[in-house]
């Protein structure tokens, strides 16, 4: 079949992966040679939300990519600089009529690529974006009105039925034209300029489809069977550890679905739970990216704005304590040190952690969101904003503002022996089970007797959950009369 192009460029953003690319599979359906490029813009690596295990985890992606291209004989071309105008010497040096990318959902995103694609068609170049990000893309799943959902359930309900495309494999070969000039992948975080006061971090995860594949065999044949039940047990190795794949684009949503979906087909009837489960997981993603698509305030703001002036504490003191994992309640405290040492953070500790930096410290959740997007791997806008947003009740979630979790009875409900909060927490190593999650229960000679003396070997609790709660109830009745 005649290709309507002889050269077109493929953008490489999130989608850093040759498998099931639909972008990369159209650039060398309707071109000759293919030009893969990954532009470092320094307005995205010098913000303030990136993060330096973040960054990390993009170039060992962008170095395996880099390596997989050239087994096909092609290479990544990397340049620095505004993706316009980067975008606009290729076209120069290449002589490239044509562009494909992968659709972006967040508002700076979006604002770029259309200031990319009135850029190009002005030079006469084609212009085409996939769709290689969600399952289900924003517009797809609607109200019978046509107005998008804003609740989980009834959404979860029609992206239940609409159609997944089939995963595509690998392209063999990559013919491109040879001698452009491509800058090197930087050798660190510091030396692409990211500035991070953040703590030294070891991420599980490293970046690369090999390394995705990895992990998803591991979940799928490990773990998916009892996903249903352990997800929720911090203790336990229950998760698929894919987010901050899905988040880069390493791995495709399509891929992990499929698996899932097939490992699913096998099971019997008691097995399908788990994958049922996980499945879900995939549809709050696609859910929140479609909120964000719909209503981009939420970036900055609440979902239900007229919650945006709550009376927020806002005590720094308080901030410090919970970011650095010294308020005195041990899961809250396991959760912030297990994302200061690993750049991630287990589910359930971040549903526990957020409601407790926002209901019982009472500070805004935009604080805490901003440290999570610093400091996570997975540091993915959507997905955060939606959960800081559903933890601070200023968000789509249907369930009324006083949902509070206690940290006590959360940590004995997930974590019964203590074994999250005793590896993240070593000063409560010898506390015995039925005090972990309530060490300040212990009588002193207890205390020393088990070498954790409150105030000495772990602080006192710096505020009083059930004073607290009352504190946050009349905070937002006050906010809910006044409207």
């Amino acid at each position: 079949m005649d290709k309507p192009h002889q050269t077109a460029l493929y953008w490489f953003r999130r989608a850093l992966r040759l498998d099931d690319n639909t972008g990369l599979a159209r650039a060398l359906e309707t071109a000759r040679s293919v030009v893969p490029v990954f532009i470092l813009d320094p307005s995205l690596l010098t913000a303030p939300t990136t993060g330096a295990a973040r960054t990390r985890f993009l170039f060992d992606s962008l170095a395996a990519l880099d390596e997989a291209l050239r087994e096909r004989g092609s290479r990544l071309v990397v340049r620095r600089g505004k993706p316009v105008e980067e975008l606009e010497r290729l076209v120069e040096e290449t002589g490239a009529t044509a562009l494909v990318f992968g659709r972006e959902y967040e508002p700076f995103g979006r604002a770029r690529d259309q200031a990319v694609e009135t850029a190009m068609r002005c030079r006469g170049v084609a212009v085409e974006q996939a769709d290689d990000h969600l399952l289900v893309e924003p517009g797809q799943v609607c109200t019978r009105a046509g107005t998008p959902y804003t609740v989980f359930t009834p959404f979860r309900r029609v992206w239940r039925e609409q159609p997944v495309a089939v995963p595509i494999a690998a392209p063999m070969r990559i013919p491109s034209p040879e001698g452009i000039e491509s800058e090197p992948l930087p050798a660190s975080p510091a030396k692409a300029g990211v500035v991070s006061g953040e703590p030294l971090q070891e991420p599980r995860v490293r970046g690369g489809e090999v390394e995705a594949a990895r992990w998803l065999d591991t979940f799928v044949e490990s773990c998916l069977g009892t996903y249903d039940a352990d997800r929720d047990v911090p203790g336990v190795e229950g998760t698929s550890r894919l987010s901050a794949y899905l988040r880069s684009g390493v791995v495709s949503a399509r891929r992990v679905f499929a698996r899932v979906r097939e490992r699913r087909a096998a099971s019997g009837a008691d097995g399908r739970a788990g994958a049922d489960t996980f499945l879900s997981e995939l549809a709050w993603r696609d859910f929140y990216y479609q909120i964000l698509w719909h209503f981009p305030h939420v970036e900055v703001g609440a979902f239900r704005q007229e919650l945006n002036d709550l009376d927020w504490e806002n005590d720094d003191a308080h901030f410090a304590a919970w970011t650095e994992g010294r308020t005195g309640y041990p899961i809250v405290d396991a959760a912030q040190r297990q994302l200061a040492r690993e750049a991630w953070m287990h589910n359930r500790a971040r549903m526990i952690t957020a409601s407790f930096l926002t209901k019982d410290l009472l500070i805004d959740w935009r604080w805490g969101e901003t440290l999570f997007m610093q400091r996570l791997v997975d540091g993915d806008l959507a997905s955060n904003n939606g959960g800081w947003q559903w933890a601070a009740s200023t968000g789509t979630d249907a369930q009324p503002y006083f949902r509070i979790f206690n940290p006590v009875s959360q940590g004995e409900k997930f974590d019964p022996a203590g074994a999250y909060v005793k590896r993240w927490v070593p000063e409560l190593a010898r506390v015995p089970a039925k005090y972990v999650h309530r060490p300040w229960e212990l009588t002193p000679a207890e205390q020393e007797a088990v070498g954790c003396v409150l105030g000495r070997d772990y602080p006192h609790r710096i505020v009083d959950h059930a004073a607290q709660r009352e504190k946050a109830l009349r905070l937002y009745r006050r906010r809910k009369e006044d409207k």
